[in-house]
């Protein structure tokens, strides 16, 4: 039955929690002009209106989960993007696939983050809280749905499909429930989309923080003192739109199946560029409070990654980037609105820092070649080159967008290979940042000239050389430029772990978070160099067949058809596949497709025996079972090497109707090399095209071939009792057994005869890995022969591509380490602007 009460106050909750944040933003403008008499008022005012939108803004993501969780599919965004299929933590995954669901994410982080600031700040609580509610208030306008006229003000999630759709049945019943809906997107079908969206979007509302303390103080004319209330903020920013960041990067790999971490997708750009922003916005913020220059710079950068995070969410979310991007958002008409929000405040940042920029402090110092400031200003600068490099080439769908709405044409066009295209550039800028960390972080600890820093440095180059020489050697790395990754990378971890070991020893940790961070970088750089620059592709097809005709000569080449049962040597590996499998709640590993058959219910099959693991039984026959996603098919690879089982991977497949086949890999992971593997074609068994009849008459112990593999017929057995058959007195059911040789594998087909009076019924046995059904057509006890009717379709099979990526782990522990270098470097902030608003000085 449709419900439409939840929905209402779905929509209720939006109205309030936008009406309330421009209340709020009223009211904390009138207490930040307010005369003292008046501030106590104005302030309980804004703060009620505050949680009477926290409250609001919450109670929007509890109704939509409501509508998703209890399939109520009468809505369109449960029906678009839910099903009853789903697990419960896929169903928050459902929750912000959709752009809607999204924008209340990134609101309910706002109102988070909005509570935390009114409670840590009350010195900058007025001006700050304007800004904060005025974004607040653009943000809940995203997903308003209110229509006047031709002009929309954004998409509500909480509409029904009735008044979306154009299907007939809601002419005939307005007041039709879909049985289920469209289910997620199958590459979403992973733990990491539940936990990358929301870090993703707490680092994108992260940025609002700094942005807001800076508007604040160029308003009220503070223009030195916001750095230290906005620093925490902006590292813990740095912190966790990294860590979104990498874990986009990591679900890539163990998700999608191009065999990597980052694509150079235009919407990964859209976030990686705002966060080389952040992290040269920090060092410039830095430089500020050890030596009283590089405001202006740092007020520039504060803008320009809120801006470029603003300008994400349009490039994402507008539908200009349907045809270059496969993460992009289809366009719902909000395109003008984001328009609006991110020309706003870029106009309110402009205004202020024009009308404020003569009174801002000016360090009139010129800045030494041995001095941190023209570091720091050399390494700003190169993180503004690559954040420009990137962003230039992503924006050309914006180009083209801007050119032809004036009538004109473009022909400019994206890469056609971004990732070199990226790479080349990219790759070479971290070179030069990370050899400014290893100078640089010298300089930042004592002042330097060329004999001091000549000293300094030689120890750790000495050791960088020997370093990279061996690593270079053993690795037998012989082209220059990955000569020049090594070294460089060497050369940070090694100047920035001598700076780190002193650190410790003077028992100062909570100053080690640059270190920490750098060291984390040169990490990287080598993790990067390794897994990319040496992945081996090691399934190479010796057959010379090709397996689809649209196929590109490389894909061709870098895959190997595995018939099940059948070995197959790889490089290193004997390879063998064996099998389809599926998941079941409650059970560990992966289940055997032909020990399940499915029921009319979906996800739901029954054990055709019991379900055993590890001498466990979690099934009996006959049970009926719940499949974990019933689409999802999981295929068994052994990797034998000398004869010894080493070990057994998984990946995944899903058919799709619209998107064809979707895999997810399955790696095995080494101390020193992952080894990943994913499917590319499968046979498709589900409506199999049966060759003709072939009939083979045989006596017990005899050997025959059936179809193409050797068999023996062991004999017949007399059953008293048949499954699903009610034996009557006088009937006969007879079992078939014979032995198939597969390979290694020794497999049973057991067809069975019935005599029931004058008739005759026959039970066949099929067996899907083999492609083989049989029957006994009949009996002939004069000859003490059986005749069997066979048939035969293709064996199962898959089509697979397994690659070594080298020294991968290298790099995600240099990503740990930088990230809890920015934690450090968190805490010491955070630990300073305590201090200071305890003496009442913030």
């Amino acid at each position: 039955m449709m419900n439409t009460l939840v929905g209402n106050i779905g929509h209720f909750m939006v109205i309030l929690a936008f009406v309330s944040a421009m209340i709020t933003a009223f009211s904390y403008y009138k207490y930040s002009i307010a005369p003292e008499t008046e501030k106590a008022s104005w302030h309980r005012f804004g703060r009620i209106f505050f949680y009477i939108h926290a409250i609001a803004g919450i109670a929007i993501g509890v109704t939509l989960f409501n509508i998703i969780y209890n399939f109520r599919f009468e809505y369109f965004y449960a029906y678009s993007h839910s099903s009853r299929a789903l697990p419960v933590h896929y169903m928050i995954s459902s929750f912000w696939e959709g752009q809607e669901g999204s924008f209340i994410l990134w609101i309910f982080w706002n109102v988070i983050l909005g509570l935390v600031l009114i409670h840590t700040n009350k010195s900058w609580e007025g001006p700050v809280m304007v800004v904060f509610s005025l974004v607040q208030a653009f943000l809940v306008s995203m997903i308003l749905g209110v229509v006047i006229g031709d002009l929309k003000i954004g998409s509500s999630p909480f509409i029904l499909l009735r008044d979306v759709s154009q299907a007939p049945i809601f002419n005939i019943n307005p007041d039709f429930v879909p049985e289920d809906g469209t289910g997620l997107n199958p590459l979403l079908q992973n733990i990491w989309m539940v936990i990358h969206p929301p870090t993703l979007f707490l680092g994108y509302a992260s940025t609002l923080v700094p942005f807001a303390y800076l508007m604040a103080g160029l308003w009220k004319g503070r223009y030195k003192e916001w750095i230290r209330p906005a620093l925490p903020w902006t590292i813990f920013s740095g912190l966790i739109l990294g860590m979104g960041i990498i874990m986009g990067a990591y679900w890539a790999y163990v998700t999608l199946n191009f065999g990597g971490y980052w694509n150079w997708d235009p919407v990964e750009n859209a976030s990686y560029v705002p966060w080389l922003i952040i992290v040269a916005s920090i060092h410039t913020m830095i430089t500020f409070k050890k030596s009283s220059t590089a405001l202006k710079t740092s007020i520039v950068l504060v803008i320009l990654q809120f801006i470029l995070v603003l300008y994400a969410t349009f490039l994402v979310r507008s539908g200009v980037l349907g045809d270059t991007s496969v993460h992009s958002f289809t366009d719902l008409g909000l395109s003008g609105q984001l328009l609006i929000y991110l020309f706003f405040f870029m106009a309110v940042a402009i205004f202020l820092s024009v009308r404020s920029w003569n009174k801002i402090p000016t360090s009139d110092r010129e800045a030494s070649v041995y001095s941190r400031e023209f570091w720091i200003f050399i390494g700003a600068t190169t993180l503004g080159l690559m954040a420009f490099q990137v962003i230039l080439p992503t924006s050309i769908p914006v180009y083209n967008a801007i050119i032809e709405a004036f009538g004109g044409i473009s022909n400019l066009a994206p890469p056609a290979d971004q990732i070199e295209f990226y790479t080349k550039f990219q790759l070479w800028f971290a070179v030069i940042v990370a050899l400014l960390t290893a100078v640089g972080q010298y300089f930042w600890w004592k002042k330097m000239d060329k004999k001091t820093l000549k000293n300094a440095l030689a120890t750790p180059y000495i050791i960088s050389l020997l370093l990279a020489a061996a690593i270079i050697v053993l690795a037998k790395i012989y082209t220059i430029s990955y000569m020049i990754i090594v070294l460089a990378g060497t050369f940070t971890i090694v100047a920035n772990a001598t700076i780190l070991s002193k650190l410790v020893r003077k028992s100062t940790f909570k100053l080690a978070g640059g270190s920490l961070a750098h060291i984390g970088l040169g990490l990287i750089l080598i993790g990067i160099m390794f897994s990319s620059g040496y992945s081996d592709v090691i399934s190479i097809n010796m057959s010379g067949l090709t397996y689809k005709k649209d196929w590109e000569d490389e894909l061709n080449k870098e895959n190997v058809l595995l018939w099940i049962n059948q070995p197959l040597q790889m490089k290193d590996y004997k390879v063998i596949y064996r099998g389809r499998h599926k998941k079941l709640e409650g059970v560990p590993g992966y289940v055997k497709v032909d020990k399940l058959e499915s029921t009319d219910k979906l996800n739901e099959a029954i054990a055709l025996e019991d379900i055993v693991v590890d001498g466990t039984t979690y099934h009996k026959k006959g049970d009926k079972v719940d499949i974990v996603l019933e689409e999802n098919s999981y295929f068994k690879i052994e990797y034998y090497q000398e004869d010894e089982l080493k070990f057994t991977l998984f990946p995944m497949s899903q058919p799709n109707p619209s998107m064809g086949l979707i895999s997810s890999p399955d790696s095995k992971h080494f101390l020193d090399r992952d080894l990943y593997t994913h499917i590319s074609a499968i046979n498709n068994y589900d409506d199999p095209e049966w060759g003709d009849d072939q009939r083979y008459e045989v006596t017990p112990g005899e050997q025959f071939h059936l179809a193409d593999y050797v068999t023996t017929f062991q004999g017949g057995e007399v059953l008293e009792n048949v499954e699903g058959v009610d034996l009557k007195e006088g009937d006969i059911a007879v079992k078939a057994k014979m032995i198939v040789d597969d390979h290694d594998k020794k497999i049973s087909l057991e067809p069975i005869f019935l005599i029931s009076g004058n008739k005759v019924g026959k039970i066949s046995d099929v067996n899907h890995d083999l492609g083989v059904k049989v029957e006994v057509e009949s009996i002939v006890p004069e000859k003490n022969q059986f005749v069997f009717k066979a048939n035969s379709y293709q064996k199962d099979y898959v089509v697979m591509k397994a690659m070594v990526k080298p020294h991968i782990n290298v790099l995600w522990i240099g990503t740990i380490i930088m990230l809890i270098g920015f934690g450090v470097a968190i805490y010491r902030r955070y630990d300073e602007f305590v201090k200071m608003r305890n003496k009442g000085m913030e």
